[in-house]
């Protein structure tokens, strides 16, 4: 394991905001122990789910937890990878289970004009370092992380921030955002020590988290934390915390079942039942912040008809994958955000499973089978549409599986394709495909607009399909401007009600994870705002 160095940014991890797995661990870290872990892979023997020999709490040796994780741990910056955030550092608000805002680092936050608001700040938190956490610290981070993130400068809009004593701070906005604070849940507005920077780059990452990183070797992309003795969280669960990367699902599920690691996320579905029935290991299903969507490219003629949209939703039999597929990990979706956040439209009617509405549907728009090949044709064209996914997370392949089969019954002919994500990058990037079935996270940011303004806005960041529709976007940006909540709220509530007509993206299913662990890793709480 080599020193700890920064490693130059890596390809996107499918091109979304975050994975945030590893933030489960922080809550499991607070809990974790009591009465002893697992140790690090390959020391002692054991049969298959056995713990390793290594030493336990009563026995006065290290408690390490090695887990294994999806995606590559392609560096060490906040503001590139997740796996640093909430370990080492932390940010100024959390979520409740509701996804209201809760203080973290904050204690309190007011508006005092249209443009400013003032926050106070903790005065008991150390830096890793040993150094008092103030609010010039808060100012040097928030201004690192947006002069270095354009999507956290367009959220937060931030113009100045002045520190008025040191737990105190105002930030000025260039514009009304009547949701800085939720603005500053988003994953990139991590709050870390000015001492993190070396010759104008951030080095190793001093935060205010329960660990602090020890090493991190990228050639396998293994990150070593250690607990933070200056955590004012009280002890952390664990000593040390490993992370290996293991991106291939059935992989993960070997190596929980030999011993390689002790705890990891996302097995495949297929197996939680026989790893849960292994002596030593416990295998559990959870909801998340997540969701399994279908993103189409609005460029296609078929797919810029609302209609064959809809046909596309009316289509999918959501509780069948929920059931058969996914093996009751996960839930139906019934919209693009979850149940539980306060701010859902409850109005709204899930779009059931349907095959003969969509049957109409798509006959409506003009496509009918004329020549009896069982493919729907339109003005001599077929309605035969490229799907595509990727197998880090292994709800997705089984699902595109299903979802072609049940669009072959409608009569759309699919060319069903599993690839690794640059793969899917490059056809993106070259406008060579129809549908693609990926992940969204919807808790990046505790408002609905995050979620309207990246994945439908014209020009959005997360509009890989290329939507573009004028009257949402008008609809979009007055909600985005309204202070009052329930105003803002209600407002939104009609953005959610335009969307769930025109079906730009299709809710599939809720995504849930399946976390596997040895039986001597205990107290695990698993957070579900913070998981994307």
């Amino acid at each position: 394991m080599k020193t700890v160095k920064t490693a130059k940014t890596g390809p996107s991890k499918k091109g979304t905001l975050i994975l945030t797995l590893m933030l489960a661990l922080f809550i499991l870290t607070a809990s974790l122990c009591s009465s002893g872990c697992t140790g690090s892979a390959g020391e002692g023997e054991g049969e298959a789910g056995e713990s390793k020999s290594s030493p336990s709490p009563e026995d006065g040796g290290e408690k390490t937890l090695t887990m294994g994780v999806m995606w590559a741990v392609q560096s060490i910056d906040p503001l590139v990878c997740e796996e640093t955030n909430e370990l080492v550092t932390e940010y100024l608000v959390k979520c409740n289970n509701d996804f209201s805002l809760k203080p973290y680092l904050a204690t309190s936050w007011e508006a005092v004009d249209s443009n400013t608001w003032e926050f106070k700040l903790r005065e008991d938190v150390l830096f890793s370092n040993g150094n008092p956490f103030t609010a010039e610290d808060v100012k040097f981070s928030l201004r690192w992380d947006i002069e270095h993130n354009n999507k956290l400068a367009q959220l937060t809009k931030i113009e100045s921030i002045d520190v008025l004593d040191e737990h105190t701070l105002q930030i000025r906005t260039t514009e009304t955002n009547p949701v800085l604070p939720e603005t500053l849940h988003y994953s990139k507005a991590a709050i870390f020590s000015p001492k993190s920077i070396e010759n104008g780059e951030m080095g190793v990452p001093i935060g205010t988290g329960p660990f602090k990183i020890e090493s991190y070797d990228d050639l396998d992309y293994t990150l070593v934390f250690v607990k933070n003795e200056n955590w004012g969280g009280g002890e952390p669960g664990l000593d040390r915390v490993i992370f290996r990367t293991v991106e291939d699902p059935n992989t993960r599920a070997m190596a929980i079942e030999s011993g390689e690691i002790d705890y990891t996320l996302d097995v495949p579905y297929n197996e939680v039942d026989r790893l849960d029935a292994l002596p030593g290991i416990t295998v559990e299903r959870f909801n998340t912040a997540n969701e399994y969507i279908l993103e189409m490219n609005a460029k296609r003629e078929a797919l810029s008809d609302k209609k064959v949209r809809q046909a596309l939703s009316y289509g999918i039999d959501r509780e069948e994958m929920v059931e058969n597929v996914l093996f009751e990990v996960g839930r139906p979706a019934t919209g693009i955000f979850l149940p539980e956040m306060h701010w859902v439209n409850r109005d709204l009617e899930p779009y059931p499973y349907d095959p003969e509405k969509a049957k109409e549907l798509l006959s409506e728009a003009g496509w009918t089978d004329s020549d009896g090949d069982g493919i729907r044709d339109k003005a001599g064209e077929s309605l035969t549409l490229s799907l595509l996914t990727y197998p880090n997370r292994p709800g997705l392949p089984p699902i595109g599986e299903a979802m072609a089969a049940q669009y072959r019954e409608l009569g759309i002919g699919v060319r069903y394709e599993v690839m690794e994500w640059g793969g899917i990058s490059d056809r993106l990037k070259e406008g060579d495909w129809d549908l693609l079935l990926s992940t969204m996270g919807v808790s990046n940011v505790a408002d609905p607009s995050y979620v309207f303004n990246d994945m439908y806005m014209t020009g959005g960041d997360g509009n890989r399909g290329g939507y573009s529709n004028p009257e949402l976007d008008a609809m979009i940006t007055e909600a985005n401007g309204i202070a009052d909540p329930d105003l803002r709220y209600s407002k939104f509530d009609e953005v959610q009600a335009y969307v769930h007509e025109e079906q730009p993206i299709v809710p599939v299913c809720y995504y849930g994870c399946a976390v596997a662990r040895k039986d001597s890793v205990k107290g695990l709480v698993f957070d579900t705002t913070v998981h994307g």
